[in-house]
């Protein structure tokens, strides 16, 4: 095609969208399943009604080409799981049995069968379910989710198109099953995967798809020329198939880089690429390849990722450069809408000024098909949008809400020294040991205990002015008294308060701080049921007054032993919200970590010994290119040690972090200087743990023994076991006892259980250690 028939071609369309409903629905209805409140035919028939309304909904807002398959009751990598067939050979009974509770004892474990293992999905908040794959994995195809949704989607009459995660990806985020080999390469699996793709697209042809997507977000980071080859064969292999629909290869968070030219010479018939994280470097690259004649190029040009309106005449330029690059331009997000909220409309505490310059996963919906029509029409057809698209950037370009002078100059003027402990680890370790006397193998929790009905109650009936302050404040009281309590009772040494008053780990903190706007529905999927609403970050960072202090000085009350302060440290601060696109990460990450030193010196002179500053999104922040991580890495330690560098020596510095791959910010933990770190590792079996060792890591580590994300309760004699696994990475005297996360998502009779035998473990292994 030219530039201008390509133009008058464009599409819309979307790669995914959120799957849980205006009101959360899905939610309910999975989680009133595992309750027994809620048959499995119900169950599928309220994801029916979700799904049939979301597509009627995308369709009727004008996107051109509904996806498909990216529906899931807990996880697309999940699904692609049992697509292929690689179910874990100890969940193979339970899925033959009854497929739905097989599938679900796959993603949260039974207490007899441990879950699979979840990590983060690239640098999102997003986790997936890692697949466990060895020499002996047998691929078989089955197609019947894919093939159903498909055709529920054309049986409404609508243009749709599956989406399915790559067989390059898939293998790429794929891990050593139990028992294999711990240098076994799934990709070595590739040739045998291929044929089951094959199976699944000729079915998707036969079920009436015209195009399938096949996500491969793997290919934008890193990749050695072995990787790349696979990839070449694999587009090789699949694009040669008589039997299947035209193919749309997408990748998208990054730059294509080196895998561009592979996919641009797959005898595939489309590409999608990311131009908003990734502008520049993919339109050179494609450039520099020559464009993509005779293929479909769908240019992700609205942020999938962020919630700020789009500049839409920016945009627009971007696309009329690309139409002279593919013979056909479609206009799309930059990755799945999954990542975002529903619907600006819905919020109704945010200023009508501000909510301008918000765009949820509708208005981005609408923005993605206002570019089209302006692509394919010209911009004459979309006069008004644009006219009302410039009012909104320059309403936030030219707000006093996003500076703040104050909150500047304390910023620029920080030094070196700011950033930094008065004393070496050694001589801190010292003194910390003096004064908290605390036994080997000290035991804790990492924050937060069950979030109660009761508590969530009265949360609403407080925001509902149901009841008072007081009324709630007493409420929250007798609640520390209860965690308190019972963790006396069971022999935890160093205490937290349970989190009672806070609603979520971000969340609280951001509606504390000025330069943050909370929402009241905008919540995104973190993994499977757990939603988490966050907070944007729309200006200037300061502390009007102490967050926390009140209620860790009130549970310090009760006991003699430590209480914890707890705190969410300022990369995650970042990570967890929907940060500023108007000043660099860097910056913002300093006012956060500021604003949070004041905290941490008022916990300090109010008498805490011991504080606790997670940061579990250090790593998941770490861009996907590894030239762009040192910039990251600098900027992010600093903020935390700025955070805390102000204490005593004898103020214990604890952080916290989950679910992630650790062996790539080792330095960087190391670097953090905290006194104590806990981790996630029982689902990892301690795999950290050796991590830390291999680094020479010098200072006090817990690597989990409780997966909380399961609802299993672990006997003490499996985490006593764990415990051993650790001492001969850690020695005893820098090894800590704690579970992997918080337990604000457990309820209380796993919880108690599974402490009291986390406790019962220590003190066993503690007693096999020799006497000093």
């Amino acid at each position: 095609m030219t530039p201008k028939s390509a133009a008058a071609a464009a599409r819309a369309t979307v790669y995914g969208y959120p799957r849980q409903g205006p009101n959360r629905e899905l939610k309910k209805a999975i989680e009133g399943y595992w309750k027994g409140r809620v048959t499995a035919d119900a169950l599928k028939s309220t994801a029916a009604e979700l799904r049939g309304a979301t597509w009627q909904q995308l369709a009727g807002a004008g996107i051109d080409e509904v996806p498909t398959g990216d529906f899931s009751y807990y996880d697309h990598m999940l699904d692609t799981t049992v697509m292929v067939g690689a179910i874990p050979d100890r969940h193979r009974d339970a899925v033959a049995a009854d497929p739905l509770d097989g599938y679900f004892a796959m993603a949260r474990g039974t207490q007899d069968v441990a879950p699979m293992e979840m990590t983060k999905w690239f640098d999102t908040n997003y986790h997936y379910l890692v697949p466990e794959l060895g020499p002996g994995t047998v691929f078989t195809a089955d197609s019947a989710k894919q093939v159903a949704e498909l055709t529920e989607a054309l049986g409404l009459g609508l243009a749709a198109r599956p989406v399915l995660v790559g067989p390059v990806t898939y293998l790429l985020l794929a891990k050593p099953a139990p028992g294999a080999p711990a240098d076994f390469e799934p990709l070595t699996l590739l040739d045998r995967l291929l044929p089951v793709y094959a199976e699944v697209l000729a079915d998707l042809r036969a079920a009436g798809a015209e195009w399938v997507q096949l996500d491969e977000p793997a290919l934008v980071q890193d990749r050695t020329p072995a990787e790349l080859n696979a990839a070449t064969r694999a587009y090789r292999d699949l694009g040669a198939l008589t039997d299947r629909s035209k193919l749309l290869v997408a990748s998208y968070f990054d730059r294509l880089g080196e895998a561009l030219p592979v996919l641009a010479k797959a005898p595939v018939e489309g590409l999608a690429l990311d131009f908003t994280e990734a502008a520049a470097a993919n339109l050179d690259a494609l450039a520099a390849v020559g464009g993509l004649p005779h293929k479909r190029l769908v240019a992700g040009v609205v942020g999938g990722r962020n919630i700020w309106v789009n500049d839409l005449e920016k945009s627009l330029a971007r696309l009329g450069t690309l139409l002279g690059l593919a013979d056909r331009v479609d206009v799309a997000a930059s990755c799945s809408l999954l990542h975002v909220p529903l619907d600006v409309a819905t919020e109704r505490d945010i200023e009508p000024q501000i909510l301008r310059w918000l765009s949820f996963a509708r208005q981005k919906t609408a923005e993605i098909v206002t570019l089209a029509k302006g692509l394919a029409r010209g911009t004459d057809a979309i006069t008004a949008e644009l006219a009302a698209n410039r009012a909104a950037l320059a309403s936030r370009a030219n707000s006093p809400i996003t500076r703040d002078p104050a909150v500047r100059d304390r910023a620029g003027a920080v030094t070196e020294a700011d950033a930094r402990r008065s004393q070496p680890y050694a001589e801190r370790a010292t003194a910390q040991r003096t004064h908290l006397r605390l036994p080997l193998l000290p035991t804790t929790t990492i924050g937060s205990f069950p979030q109660t009905g009761e508590l969530r109650t009265a949360r609403a009936d407080l925001r509902e002015g149901r009841i008072d302050t007081a009324g709630y404040e007493e409420r929250v009281k007798a609640e520390i008294q209860e965690v308190i309590s019972f963790q006396e009772k069971t022999g935890l040494d160093v205490l937290v308060h349970g989190e009672a008053e806070r609603n979520d780990m971000v969340q609280y903190f951001a509606e504390q701080l000025t330069g943050y706007l909370a929402t009241q529905h905008g919540w995104v999927q973190s993994y499977g049921t757990r939603y988490v609403r966050p907070p944007i970050l729309a200006g200037d960072i300061s502390r009007p007054e102490p967050m926390t202090v009140r209620w860790t000085a009130y549970a310090q009350s009760l006991t003699d032993r430590p209480v914890k302060g707890m705190l969410t440290g300022p990369v995650t601060m970042l990570a967890w919200s929907f940060v500023r696109d108007d000043q660099p990460l860097g910056d913002t990450a300093r006012q956060v970590a500021l604003a949070l030193r004041d905290e941490v010196g008022d916990l300090e002179a109010a008498g805490t010994s011991v504080v606790q500053v997670d940061e579990p999104a250090l790593r998941e922040t770490l861009p996907l290119r590894a030239e762009d991580r040192p910039a990251y890495l600098s900027w992010a330690t600093e903020a935390f040690r700025l955070t805390t560098g102000g204490v005593r020596p004898g103020t214990q510095i604890h952080t916290h972090m989950c679910y992630a791959e650790f062996g790539d910010i080792v330095q960087a933990i190391d670097d953090l200087d905290a006194d104590v770190i806990s981790l996630e590792a029982a689902r990892s079996h301690m795999q950290v743990a050796r991590e830390l060792a291999a680094h020479g890591y010098p200072r006090e580590a817990g690597p989990g023994v409780y997966d909380i994300h399961s609802p299993r309760v672990p006997s003490a004699l499996e985490a006593a076991e764990l415990l051993r696994t650790g001492l001969k990475a850690i020695p005893a005297e820098r090894l800590w006892v704690n579970p992997d996360c918080g337990l604000k998502t457990r309820g209380w009779p796993e919880t108690r259980a599974s402490l009291e035998n986390l406790v019962t473990a220590a003190r066993t292994v503690r007693g096999e250690l020799p006497a000093s």
